[in-house]
């Protein structure tokens, strides 16, 4: 019986949401590699397409787009996923996870590519349609007040050229008359 937590991130609303998915549908995910688009429907999220970007097995170990298959290595790697490289060129040997999903995998990294009808965090349950309408206010008025603002400035400066005119005496040519 596969059972996998799903890390999905959203770049629109800039959130990452975290779910659990269990045999049957967690079977659909086996054999897929980092870098395959699925369908929302395979997972029970209709509408929607990810990326598998990543993920990590049962003991922690990183799964790496450039290592082949589902075993776990050692490998001498030099950045990237595994490995924070400290000086150019430093190489460390590290163990790490193949690039395709098996049973050892626990957590699955995905990306939202397209979006469903609602957004993902309102299908996972984990936001109400209530925070989306207030977000959807907030930039309403936010929106509002910058436009307000982008406006007073012309009006100031209009109303100050009028005052500078009405307040600027008529200088006469008289010299004290000789």
């Amino acid at each position: 019986m596969a059972e996998f937590k799903l890390v999905i991130s959203d770049p629109k609303a800039r959130k990452a949401y975290q779910t659990e998915i269990k045999s049957p549908d967690a079977d659909r995910l086996f054999g897929k590699k980092i870098g395959e688009i699925i369908k929302g429907e395979s997972i029970n999220l209709a509408g929607f397409e990810f990326k598998i970007t990543g993920g990590s097995d049962k003991q922690g170990f990183p799964m790496r787009p450039d290592i082949l298959g589902t075993r776990r290595i050692r490998a001498l790697i030099g950045g990237g996923p595994g490995i924070k490289v400290k000086r150019h060129g430093e190489r460390k040997r590290r163990s790490v996870r193949g690039n395709q999903i098996a049973d050892d995998i626990a957590q699955i990294n995905l990306k939202v590519i397209k979006d469903g009808s609602k957004p993902i965090g309102i299908v996972l349950g984990k936001e109400t349609e209530k925070v989306e309408e207030k977000k959807e206010e907030v930039k309403e008025k936010v929106n509002e007040k910058q436009e307000i603002k982008a406006e007073e400035p012309k009006e100031k400066v209009e109303e100050k050229k009028k005052a500078d005119k009405e307040e600027k005496p008529v200088e006469s040519s008289d010299e004290g008359g000789q």
